[in-house]
């Protein structure tokens, strides 16, 4: 599916989660937010090792993340009008020459300039059809325009504007961890790669798209398959007609969520957490197990909860309340509905009568869903108001400084995968294009 090429239209209300942090913090609004930090300048935290501001703090960055250089003042200190214009200018000068990627997690003052928005996947294959463009500015994180450069020409440039910009979640699966888990499951299980007399392979690994490009070459090299949260059940059906079970990483919701929704019992999930032995099961467990879940989570999604909807339930009669499936499972049961980001975009615009929807979803998406449909009522199931830390490093400043850079002739913040992984990576980004309903 491809990303929706954007059509800017007048907006009734204010989109910009940042206007209305500044608004918090200089007192002017009552709501809440869960940092005020976030009301500066993410270059006030690049150079520090951290995910930023309305990160959680169990979040811990691997060593070795990488980290934003210091920004220009000339970006640092212009106003966001003046940063806007150049934005433009650069744009205009460039013309086919450069593709700008926006996520829908990304800040109104970005998505305002994206050719496509969507998620991580719809923005890649967005890429796939400007073959012409020199350079693609992946609005995002770190691991999107990883997967951007595994499918764009070679001699294309993906371009992130701020590398701070990574993934929580993606971290909490590294590449020296998930080799470990596979030998321990070797052990269990016997050799990975011979069939049974049913021709299934012990362990099929599924891969989340919020991964790591190492993470896809490891899935690629052993039989398995990356996913989105729009396809994660046609993905479990591949892998399991191939497998007896399916490793899924990183992130546990979305596969508890996902496969207990095909019918598989929760006794038959394991949790596999990479600091214990076995991931914390015994034997009997895991040749019992359906599915292993890895112990990794989305912290924005972490934050709603089952309370959060009954106040919206109480307040609201008749409210549709629909959640990003990397909730957990308490809060996708008491939901009405559970989809992906652009099944939360659809399921609004398809609505023909005026109605109240709380979702449970990165509130830069939900605001400006709520400018683009106003004859709905449409809110943020958590009251506290939190983008995800690290979409939000990406400022207007960055995306000037990169496209002034283009306009110069020099690519900055380049994203490159080496050769021995992008080729394994691929092969499970092709299956999964393969894998059809």
């Amino acid at each position: 599916m491809s990303a929706t090429p954007v059509t800017l239209q007048p907006r009734p209300l204010d989109p910009s989660v940042d206007h209305e942090i500044q608004a918090i913090v200089a007192g002017d609004l009552t709501t809440e937010t869960c940092n005020t930090d976030l009301a500066a300048g993410p270059w006030t935290f690049d150079t520090r090792p951290g995910y930023g501001p309305g990160s959680s703090m169990g979040d811990v960055i691997p060593t070795g993340a990488p980290r934003q250089g210091q920004l220009p003042a000339e970006y640092r200190e212009a106003a966001e009008e003046e940063l806007a214009a150049r934005i433009v200018a650069a744009k205009a000068t460039l013309g086919d020459r450069v593709v700008v990627l926006g996520h829908f997690y990304q800040r109104e003052e970005v998505v305002t300039h994206a050719d496509y928005v969507g998620d991580s996947f719809q923005l890649a294959n967005a890429a796939l059809e400007h073959p012409e463009a020199e350079a693609i500015v992946f609005c995002g994180v770190h691991f999107m325009a990883e997967t951007a450069d595994l499918l764009s020409r070679p001699e294309q440039a993906v371009i992130l504007p701020n590398l701070a910009a990574g993934c929580s979640m993606a971290d909490m699966a590294d590449i020296d961890q998930v080799e470990e888990c596979w030998e321990q499951l070797a052990e269990v299980y016997g050799d990975m790669d011979i069939p049974d007399a049913e021709g299934l392979l012990p362990v099929i690994p599924v891969t989340y798209m919020n991964s790591s490009a190492a993470i896809k070459g490891f899935v690629g090299r052993h039989g398995g398959i990356v996913c989105t949260s729009s396809n994660a059940r046609t993905v479990l059906e591949w892998a399991f007609a191939r497998g007896r079970r399916v490793l899924f990483f990183p992130d546990q919701h979305l596969g508890r969520n996902t496969a207990k929704a095909m019918g598989v019992p929760l006794e038959r999930m394991p949790m596999w957490n990479p600091r214990k032995p076995l991931g914390g099961s015994t034997e009997a467990e895991l040749h019992d197990a359906r599915v292993i879940l890895w112990h990794g989570f989305c912290s924005v999604h972490r934050r709603f909860t089952v309370g959060q909807i009954a106040q919206a339930r109480a307040e609201h009669p008749g409210v549709r309340v629909i959640v990003h499936p990397e909730c957990p499972m308490d809060v996708v049961d008491a939901a009405d509905e559970a989809g992906s980001t652009d099944y939360i975009r659809k399921a609004i615009a398809a609505a023909t009568e005026p109605t109240t929807f709380a979702i449970g979803t990165e509130i830069n998406l939900v605001q400006r869903l709520a400018a683009q449909f106003p004859e709905h009522r449409i809110f943020c199931l958590d009251p506290v108001v939190c983008p995800c830390s690290t979409m939000y490093r990406i400022h207007p400043g960055y995306l000037a400084w990169v496209l002034e850079g283009l306009v110069a002739g020099e690519v900055r913040n380049r994203i490159q995968v080496t050769a021995d992984v992008a080729e394994p990576a691929r092969v499970a980004l092709e299956r999964m294009l393969a894998a059809k309903p």
